[in-house]
């Protein structure tokens, strides 16, 4: 028996963990007490890896897909038939007839942050689509838009703030998200015990709310109005701090004026002496800190919303200092300022819908438009990455039909899933104990500045490719080079360094610099060279005693960097150099906000999503330990409600929107606000052709069979999961 240490990928709070390694395999996870970011803290979905690792339905090597049944292959034989099915969809259609979907699970993976960007380079398309526009697009777009920067998202210093007000996010059950936090409720509680205060804003009193100082229920897709009110009383009352940073201060207020908080209660809820209180709290606070999730992201208005939690974070002069809202620095990225290009939306548009690009991408959404609609264009094969666009995007049904008629379609997954099982050829990665782990999304959103790296806890079977070798071997395939992308990726990076004078290898030969990188892999030579010269780096022995990848293997429990520290202005790419407060796209679609001011609400029931503590989206539902108890996909709804309707507990009840029907189990709770019911997200598997048994057993429904593909945040293209009208009756 033998004990590895481990960083949990399972969800964004990173925590680590004290792996039990028994005959070759992992029995048994506990939290690392050691870890300088986690503390020994674990939940659920970490204590249950091991039955990730050895879950009898994960694919163990790559299938292909003949006729209705499976063969299992040698890699060799997979890679063969990728490259046949690729290169002969494209050279028939041509490129465009090519696109790919990015699952939520490549943030979490040493691979994605590597090679997800080089794949989608290589496939030459336009048809880019990922879990992004069905969650966390609207912040992008919004730090975009006042930083110049899309990956510029403050996230709040939840150790030092007095004050924090929360917004549509359950982090104790999530784990956080966009705002990485290992023991996020610890956290919390350590806010009150401080005698700070937390707010929460939410349509369901959460485990987070229970926690709160005051929870405030707000009628569901509304929480843009209820900060512009907010905003226009700091600026009524005098309260507003003026930055010498900031340009548009007086735009935002002229924009304000019409959101009194009086005009505003009747449409989100919160009584106007409740938003006056806000104000004024947030305001006086020695520190305070605004931060938003899910709920207000996947919502009519996300974009707007995710831009008035900055500027309130602005206009309390709580941007950017200790216990506000601060912007991280993660050890492989560089320190210092970078070129002004400033942000850009709409680049190009989709063939079919006409909507616009964002970062890159297009509205997952329409990526059912672009394969069932015939002409030039048309896409005829897919690549999907960790994904489950059946079941996490709006219209998922009509997208698994759709697939079912493509050429050809791969997928890097290790589950033959509601979307996988669609795909001629699936390359299954192996399990996360046998691959190098090193977080570099969520490194830039931490609320405390770490360096953590995870060797594999296991060795890899002759001949297996880990994640990145996967990754790295269709990016050859796609890009039609067998030239090595990681060594020329590696050469030019320090051909730019050794140029740059204020780099500490400026003017070493870059020959000799790549020669001195450690690593088993292209992968970890790559992170080596990221480290060394980002902002704690040794800079190859110019900077003693600073991070490498050495360091980090000497340091299995993570090197602590300290708390967050101001940055700014080397944050912002806007061309001004300064905090765009007031953007045009943002002022322009503040009309269409102005314009809910004067529709009547309607009287009927509105859907929104949740989480739980046991779940994340669709890929963990096929573990034991996280589906045991009582159901949990069901309809909560407030009692008097469930009494108008004639609604029983545990009774089913048939719920029906103007984009399709569901029928599921009731569960009647005071926890929602009346008028609002709540499904959870990612359920609905059992579906013919999945290799998912735990799943298929515990199915539930599809909430997104209630939501409609052709309702979109205009601004982000993100999908609108919360907020539905619909109708519920007894069966």
């Amino acid at each position: 028996m033998a004990t590895a240490y481990r960083i949990c990928p399972l969800c964004e709070a990173t925590c680590g963990l004290e792996l039990t390694i028994a005959d070759g395999r992992v029995t048994g996870a506990r939290g690392d007490r050691d870890d300088v970011f986690s503390h020994g803290f674990i939940c659920p979905k970490g204590a249950t890896f091991d039955e990730l690792e050895n879950d009898p339905d994960r694919l163990r090597a790559p299938v292909i897909r003949v006729g209705g049944d499976w063969r299992e292959v040698t890699w060799e034989e997979a890679f063969a038939a990728v490259e046949r099915g690729l290169t002969g969809v494209a050279g028939r259609h041509g490129r465009q007839a090519l696109a790919i979907y990015l699952g939520n699970p490549n943030a979490h993976t040493l691979a994605g942050g590597l090679y997800a960007g080089p794949l989608v380079r290589a496939l030459g398309t336009t048809n880019v689509y990922s879990a992004s526009t069905v969650d966390q697009m609207p912040k992008h777009v919004s730090s975009g838009l006042l930083f110049g920067d899309s990956l510029a998202i403050p996230v709040p210093d939840l150790d030092r703030t007095s004050y924090l007000l929360i917004l549509g996010a359950n982090p104790v059950d999530s784990g956080g998200s966009l705002c990485t936090a290992a023991d996020f409720p610890g956290r919390l509680r350590a806010l009150r015990e401080r005698g700070g205060r937390l707010v929460v804003v939410d349509p369901r009193r959460t485990r987070t709310a229970r926690l709160a100082d005051r929870h405030l229920a707000v009628r569901p897709g509304t929480d843009a109005y209820l900060l512009f009110a907010v905003v226009h009383t700091l600026f009524e009352e005098g309260l507003a701090v003026r930055r010498d940073d900031a340009d548009g201060a007086d735009e935002v207020a002229a924009l304000a004026r019409d959101f009194t908080p009086e005009r505003v209660a009747g449409v989100c809820g919160v009584a106007a002496p409740e938003i006056r209180r806000l104000a004024r709290e947030l305001a006086a606070a020695p520190s305070a800190a605004v931060y938003a999730r899910i709920g207000t992201s996947t919502a009519a208005f996300g974009t707007l919303t995710s831009w008035l939690v900055d500027v309130l974070n602005v206009l309390t002069g709580n941007l950017d200092r200790p216990g506000g809202a601060m912007f991280p620095l993660a050890p492989h990225r560089p320190a210092g300022a970078r070129s002004r290009r400033g942000f850009r939306l709409g680049r190009w548009h989709s063939r079919v819908r006409g909507l616009p690009e964002v970062r890159g991408e297009l509205p997952a959404t329409t990526l059912v438009d672009e394969i069932v609609t015939p002409g030039e264009g048309q896409v005829r094969a897919l690549v999907t990455v960790a994904g489950n666009p059946v079941l996490s995007t709006p219209g998922g049904d009509r997208l698994g039909d759709a697939l079912g008629a493509l050429e050809f379609m791969i997928s890097v997954d290790p589950y033959l899933n509601e979307t996988t099982r669609h795909a001629h050829v699936v390359l299954p990665p192996p399990p996360p104990s046998r691959s190098p782990h090193y977080d570099f999304a969520l490194s830039d959103l931490a609320v405390r500045n770490t360096a953590r790296y995870s060797p594999p806890a296991l060795p890899l079977p002759a001949g297996e490719p880990d994640e990145c070798a996967i990754l790295a071997r269709l990016t050859r395939i796609a890009s039609g080079q067998d030239a090595d992308a990681d060594e020329l990726t590696m050469t030019r990076a320090l051909g730019a360094a050794t140029a740059d004078p204020a780099s500490p290898v400026h003017g070493a030969d870059p020959a000799a610099l790549l020669a001195r990188l450690t690593g088993e892999s292209p992968a970890l030579r790559r992170l080596d060279l990221m480290l060394r010269l980002g902002a704690y780096g040794d800079g190859f022995g110019a900077v003693p005693g600073g991070l490498s990848l050495e360091a980090l293997r000497r340091a299995p429990h993570g090197i602590d960097l300290g708390p967050l520290r101001p940055r700014l202005p080397e944050v912002l790419r806007t061309p001004s150099g300064r905090i765009e407060l007031c953007p045009p796209p943002i002022a322009e679609d503040v009309g269409r906000l102005r314009d809910g001011l004067a529709e009547r609400r309607a009287a009927g029931l509105l859907l929104i999503g949740r989480r739980h503590l046991r779940s994340n989206n669709s890929w963990m539902h096929n573990l034991p330990g996280l589906v045991r108890g009582s159901n949990r996909c069901t309809l909560q709804v407030h009692p008097d409600d469930a009494r108008r309707l004639g609604l029983a507990d545990t009774g089913t009840a048939e719920v029906s929107s103007d984009a399709g029907t569901v029928k599921v189990e009731v569960e009647i709770t005071d926890e929602v606000m009346p008028g609002v019911v709540s499904l959870p997200h990612g359920w609905g598997h059992g579906r013919s052709g999945t290799r998912a048994s735990v799943a298929a057993a515990h199915a539930g429904v599809s909430a997104n069979a209630l939501t409609d593909p052709r309702i979109r945040d205009p601004l982000s293209g993100n999908a609108v999961l919360n907020g539905i009208p619909v109708r519920v009756r007894p069966i």
